[in-house]
């Protein structure tokens, strides 16, 4: 494989940093940058959280899984994911197929921090303990992380600089 066409994919739970990190990381290595969640919402013209409530976490997932595809197709690229993207087994085949994966993990109260004054976080509007869900989705899906991950990066209480630094030393020569 040829590792200079190698997407680097950033994969975690929301809030552990995928878009400053990868948007940064894109510079430094002068790549193009692509945030599936924003180019989902651009394509659709309308937020993420309109399309839970129009089409369900399933139309969302379709729609996640279509971009991830798209993605892929491109080459020498950073992306940054959605937290749930691991959850089809269609997109950790994604992943793993000519992609550098690099999970980026952090504490719970850390996400629980990072997400505090969002509003565009469909899995945690609804929720009246953030910190559970965050805790039970992270939960549920580190083994998914694990599966898909090249190398873990934790991001807890780390300046940007010091992660981008750990990913380009894990990024195969």
């Amino acid at each position: 494989m040829d590792n200079k066409a190698v997407n680097i994919v950033l994969v975690g739970p929301m809030g552990s940093g995928k878009t400053s990190v990868g948007r940064r990381l894109a510079c430094v290595l002068k790549r193009d940058f692509f945030d599936s969640d924003f180019e989902i919402v651009a394509r659709t013209g309308v937020a993420i959280d309109h399309i839970f409530d129009v089409e369900g976490e399933e139309g969302f997932r379709q729609r996640e899984t279509s971009m991830l595809a798209e993605l892929c197709e491109i080459t020498n690229i950073v992306i940054a994911t959605g937290g749930g993207i691991i959850i089809k087994p269609e997109n950790r085949e994604l992943l793993k197929h000519n992609s550098f994966v690099v999970y980026l993990s952090s504490s719970i109260e850390h996400l629980v921090m990072r997400t505090a004054r969002s509003k565009s976080r469909p899995l945690l509007e609804k929720s009246t303990n953030r910190e559970k869900t965050i805790r039970e989705l992270v939960e549920k899906r580190e083994p998914l992380y694990q599966e898909v991950a090249d190398v873990v990066i934790d991001t807890t209480g780390k300046k940007l600089y010091a992660i981008i630094n750990e990913i380009k030393k894990a990024i195969p020569k």
